[in-house]
Order: structure tokens, then C-alpha cells, then sequence
């Protein structure tokens, strides 16, 4: 990674060990951001660790998720964030302020930063030329202790893009289009850096989307240079100040560069129910919709949405559709609000939604059964919608507008000429902060508010020297964390454990929470067997947290994606990879298995297995750094960092003694 971007942010972050691809690094984190699905576990977490304050330059919390509030189980986790935000001292940005990536782009973001996120598209600030990744609770809980942040030292991809873009074509279309040649698997422990002389063309927020969809990718994170454009952008923020010119070195060394030429790129969707399973728009049109959704933190900017404000102006969606637009922030919203675009969106028959995540994640506007839906958004994993048979395409802001006027999938480009469509950013952005509350001085006196949904950090028992036990269930590839842990109407329990975890793989087995609790009590740990990609999507760590919590002890996989696999050891899951594909193969649900040497073989790096059922034995991967089994060994991150050796600042370097 010679003379890259991503050598010169690293290296100067640098706190623990070498630079050098495969290699565990630890750097300093800058920046934290957590939104309510994850950010109250991870406050519990940082106050669980004994740590007085925060120590992070600066840590940020958004309500974003679960603003619907239906019930009182959300209301007190926001109560909660807010009153732990000011007792730590970290900024709060209350539910109706925006999706936590936009925010933070407009507000915080700034060139050559670090940040790490409890969600999985931090990578966003990659367009503002941060080295932005997301991680489970608990590691972003380490990072605002002060604590650095540990992972592979990364390949580095450049994708170089040259030429112009024709007449609508976006963004979108670009990430859409790296999504067909690179898939969402087979990039665990790689960055993506884009150049090229198309980059002076690209605004911020365009940037940002292909960032954000880098995690589809299952990248650790993508980035832009900061140049001209960056600077545009923050002096529009009235933050010019914030402002720092960063390229990658002349001659910079990567592994492979990938060429793409804008002018050749068409309209593209990505079809149901993966965003690599991507064609031409061209070739679907004339498909009946029934949905279309615009926003999300992919395509909710003030360009994103004006440009579809251009092409619905006096004009009306068919009764048969229904519309939704979801600004990303308060400010887009603002701002479209002193355009008159929101007035379009109203007269062209468009329901408005406060700016959150919403339909993105399941929470609301589920389309109707076996309906097609069109949206903006980052992910169309099956049932993800809130609708099991429900039919996702994942398309740009103009194909978006066009098939919601023609209530059928619309190649935009039959609408004629674009140039009516804005395509520079504005001079100045709508700044209004009063929705962040900045933590006090002296927040010695605050009170901690808690809901009775709120309960305790659930911890791990140690890892035992041998283990025996049951597989439960078998899966395929690309099993999602959506799959593991449901969002939706379940994100209401994610502070309540106990709960949450009656609905592990609810979607697959409805059953399996009640099985697990039977091997529990006949003493009897629980293992998991999957594909390739298990665990790729969202950073929950509650897909690891629940598991833990009904006795899962390993996850024996084909491969298991970067932030799902750090989750698991941060509590004490055994993420291990099969080393034949055979052995995959001959693994059976309700397959009894027996690991009799764990305690002498983790550190080998290699574990013996013997299928007692069909008299069969076969090795997996167990590729720990020596901190990775210490965590292992202690039940997971949280025990290893409060057990009774360590101290609260030992606790907030990540456990080290």
C-alpha cells in the first residue's frame, strides 16, 4: 500500500504493530458515531469498562433508527442516549435531526480523520476523505474510552475514473456497476481508493454514495482524496476551516486498479435480493412497480433529491403507486422546504417521512405482498423490506423518479434531455445545529436515565478447554446479520437481551431460540454452521451477542465477513473457517461435534474437530493474533477488559494488561 491514501491515514494512526497487509494493526480512532439500534448497548458497554469520560476527539450520538417510538421501549433508549451522552461527554443528535452518515458529513466529518462507527456504512465519510469504518458496540465503546481500534492491515484497490457522465447517469450507477465486478464477498480485508480525472466532477454527497455502498462491497472502508471539491463542500458547511488537502503519493503501489470509463456506464439496478445482482435498467423496463421509495443514507442529499424534484414538477404519480421521500437530514429537508421542492414531492403525490433511516431498515413503509419495490437505498436482502415475498431493486434518485410517474420500471434516459437537472451543489447549505446538543462542561451531576427495557451488558463464561455440543442449524451463503438478528419491529428489544434473543434466525427457524435453550440446559454448547459471506450486511453486534446469549460457543463457516468475525470474538464465539469445502459438505444439522483439544490447539491456529455422529474427524481455520485468543479465552472483550487485572485505563486500550 506504498504512498496510498490509506498508508498515509494509517501510518500516522498507527499505535499497535506493522503496516503490512495481513498483518493486526491497531490505530488511534478520532472520531465515534453511534446511532439508537446499537448505541445503547455500546454506552452500557463504555459504562460497564469503568471509564470516567470519554476520550475520543469526538464522539457522536444519533437518534435515527427507531424514531417511530411505538412503545415505550424506544422513547427510554433515546431518553437513555441523550442523558448518557452528556454524562460522558459526547454530542447528541436528537431523533428528526437526520440519518446519522448524512449528519455527520455536514457536520463533523473531516479530511484525514479516523472514525469508527456502530454501523455498518461509516464508510460514508470515505467521500470526505476519512478513513471511516464501521465495528460492533463494543469496539466503538473501546475507541471513545481512548482505546485503539484492532484489524487487518489492508489491501488497497484503486479504482480509477475517467470520462464524463452521459445524460442520466449517476453516482449510483457507478457503485452499482463495481458491485458487478467485485460481489459482495471476497473482499474481507481490502480498501477501495478512487482517483482518476473524473473525481474533479464528483461532488461530496455523489462521493458519499459510492462510500456508503462500499460496504456492500464488504470492504473495511472506501475513500476519496480531499481536493477541491472537499474543500467546496466544508466552506459550504461553513466549515472551510476543517478543510485539509490529502492525495495518494505519485506512484502510489496497489494491488490491482480497476479503469472505469463514466461515459460507457448506463442505468443500472440491482435486482432481488443481493446489490451485486445488478442489470441494466434498459432490460427491465416496462416492469410493473408498485413502490418507490427516495432517501435513505445512500441518496437523501439536497442534489439527490433535488434532481428528482426536477423530473416529478407538475407532474403526478399514478394512484396505483405509492411514493415516499425521505430527506437525510434536517438540513436537506430545510432546504428543499425554501426551494419548493417539497411542495413538488406534496402536488406530484409523494408521502413525506421525517428523516431517518425508516424504510431502508424495515421500520415502516413494507410494501405490499409479492410487490415490487424501487428504492434508493443500500441493501435488498430478502425480507429486509418488512415484507417476506417482497421484490427490492436498488436503483438511482433519477431511475427512481422516472418509474414512479410511469408506475413501471423507467429507463430515465427516455425522458429526454437532462440538462434541466441540477447538477453542482449550492453555494451555501441551510446550517442549523440547534438539534445537537453539545455535552456540558461539568457533567458530574447528570443523572442517567433508564427504561425498564434497558437492562445489563450480557457477558460470556470463559472458554472452556474442550467443547462438545450440537449443530443447530446449517445455512447457505450470503446469510446476512438481518437473517441472524431481524431490525423492524424487533429493533424496539435491542437493549433487552433476554428479549432479543427469542428472535435468532427467526426467519430461518422459528424454532431455534426454544432449541438452543434444550441444549442449554442439558449443559450442551451450540454450534453454527454456514457458507461463504456469513454475517455480511449490517455491524450488529447483537447478531454475535444474541447467539452468545443462547449458548452459541462456534461458527464454523466456508468465510465470515470482517466485522461479523470480530463480533463473534468480541463475545467469545469461535469464528472458525473450514480448510476443505468437503468438510462443509459433510456437516448435517443435529450433527453432534466434539473440539478435545481447544485449550492446546488455539494457539496453533488449527482445531481438531470429530464429528461423533458419522465417526468423521477434519481441521478449521482458527487464525487469532495473540489478542484475539486472550479475548477468546476470557469469554470476550468485555470480560477481558474489566476482569479483575485490569485497570479502567488498560480497559480503554482494548483490554491490554
Amino acid at each position: 500500500m506504498k504512498g496510498t491514501l490509506t498508508e498515509k491515514i494509517l501510518r500516522s494512526h498507527l499505535a499497535h504493530g506493522k503496516l503490512e497487509p495481513g498483518s493486526e494493526i491497531g490505530i488511534r480512532i478520532d472520531q465515534t458515531l453511534t446511532q439508537d439500534a446499537t448505541g445503547t448497548m455500546a454506552f452500557l458497554q463504555l459504562e460497564a469498562m469503568g471509564i470516567a469520560r470519554i476520550r475520543a476527539e469526538l464522539a457522536v450520538s444519533y437518534a435515527d433508527h427507531n424514531t417511530l417510538q411505538m412503545g415505550f421501549e424506544n422513547a427510554d433508549d433515546h431518553r437513555y442516549l441523550q442523558s448518557v451522552a452528556a454524562r460522558y461527554g459526547a454530542y447528541y443528535s436528537r431523533a428528526g435531526n437526520g440519518i446519522c452518515h448524512q449528519v455527520h458529513l455536514e457536520r463533523f466529518g473531516k479530511p484525514g480523520k479516523t472514525l469508527l462507527g456502530s454501523d455498518s456504512h461509516t464508510p460514508t465519510g470515505g467521500g470526505l476523505g476519512m478513513f471511516a469504518m464501521g465495528a460492533g458496540g463494543i469496539d466503538v465503546a473501546v475507541a471513545m474510552g481512548g482505546g485503539p481500534y484492532y484489524f487487518t492491515a489492508p489491501r488497497v484497490v484503486r479504482v480509477s475514473l475517467e470520462g464524463a457522465f452521459r445524460p442520466w447517469v449517476s453516482a449510483k450507477d457507478i457503485i452499482l456497476h463495481i458491485l458487478s465486478i467485485l460481489t459482495t464477498k471476497g473482499n474481507v480485508g481490502t480498501v477501495i481508493e478512487y482517483g482518476g480525472e473524473a473525481l474533479a466532477r464528483l461532488s461530496v454527497p455523489e462521493r458519499a454514495t459510492i462510500t456508503n455502498m462500499g460496504a456492500e462491497l464488504g470492504v473495511t472502508t472506501s475513500l476519496f482524496p480531499s481536493d477541491e471539491q472537499t474543500k467546496r463542500f466544508l466552506s459550504a458547511q461553513k466549515r472551510g476551516k476543517d478543510f485539509t488537502p490529502l492525495a495518494p503519493e505519485s506512484g502510489a503501489v496497489y494491488q490491482r486498479t480497476i479503469e472505469v470509463d463514466l461515459g460507457k456506464l448506463e442505468p443500472l439496478a440491482a435486482c432481488p435480493h443481493s446489490p451485486d445482482s445488478v442489470a441494466p435498467v434498459s432490460k427491465l423496463r416496462g416492469k410493473r412497480v408498485d413502490q418507490v421509495c427516495i432517501g435513505s443514507c445512500t441518496n437523501a442529499s439536497y442534489l439527490d433529491l433535488m434532481r428528482a424534484a426536477a423530473i416529478l414538477k407538475g407532474k403526478r404519480v399514478p394512484p396505483s403507486l405509492n411514493l415516499v421521500v425521505v430527506p437525510g437530514s434536517r438540513q436537506v429537508q430545510l432546504m428543499l422546504a425554501e426551494s419548493g421542492a417539497l411542495k413538488t414531492f406534496i402536488e406530484a403525490g409523494a408521502r413525506l417521512m421525517e428523516p431517518t433511516c425508516g424504510f431502508c431498515i424495515g421500520m415502516g413503509q413494507a410494501p405490499v405482498s409479492g410487490g415490487v419495490s424501487l428504492r434508493t437505498n443500500n441493501r435488498n436482502f430478502e425480507g429486509r423490506s418488512g415484507t417476506a415475498d417482497g421484490q427490492v431493486y436498488l436503483v438511482s434518485p433519477e431511475t427512481a423518479a422516472a418509474s414512479a410517474l410511469a408506475g413501471e420500471i423507467t429507463d430515465p434516459r427516455t425522458l429526454g434531455l437532462a440538462s434541466r437537472l441540477p447538477r453542482e451543489l449550492p453555494k451555501k447549505f441551510a446550517v442549523d445545529d440547534s438539534m445537537i446538543v453539545e455535552p456540558p462542561r461539568s457533567p458530574e451531576k447528570i443523572e442517567i436515565l433508564r427504561g425498564p427495557n434497558i437492562g445489563q451488558p450480557p457477558k460470556n463464561s470463559p472458554l472452556p478447554g474442550a467443547l462438545r455440543g450440537k449443530v443447530l442449524i446449517k445455512l447457505g451463503d450470503k446469510v446476512t446479520t438481518d437473517h441472524i438478528m431481524p431490525a423492524g419491529e424487533r429493533l424496539k428489544y435491542r437493549s433487552n437481551i433476554g428479549k432479543y434473543s427469542q428472535f435468532v434466525f427467526e426467519r430461518i427457524d422459528p424454532e431455534f431460540h426454544a432449541k438452543c435453550r434444550k441444549e442449554q440446559a442439558a449443559g450442551s454448547a451450540v454450534f453454527i454452521v454456514a457458507g461463504e459471506s456469513y454475517g455480511q450486511g449490517s455491524s450488529r453486534e447483537h447478531a454475535a451477542m444474541c447467539p452468545m446469549a443462547l449458548g452459541v460457543k462456534a461458527v464454523l463457516a466456508r468465510t465470515i465477513e470482517r466485522i461479523h468475525a470480530a463480533n463473534l470474538i468480541n463475545f467469545g464465539i469461535l469464528p472458525l473457517t473450514f480448510m476443505d469445502p468437503a468438510d462443509y459438505q459433510a456437516l448435517e444439522k443435529d450433527d453432534e461435534l466434539e473440539m478435545p483439544r481447544l485449550e492446546q490447539e488455539l494457539a496453533a491456529g488449527r482445531i481438531t474437530v470429530n464429528n461423533l455422529t458419522r465417526n468423521r474427524e477434519f481441521k478449521v481455520k482458527a487464525d487469532f493474533s495473540g489478542r484475539q485468543s486472550a479475548i477468546l479465552k476470557d469469554g470476550g472483550l468485555l470480560n477481558h477488559a474489566v476482569s479483575a487485572k485490569k485497570t479502567p485505563e488498560a480497559c480503554a486500550a482494548g483490554g491490554k494488561a
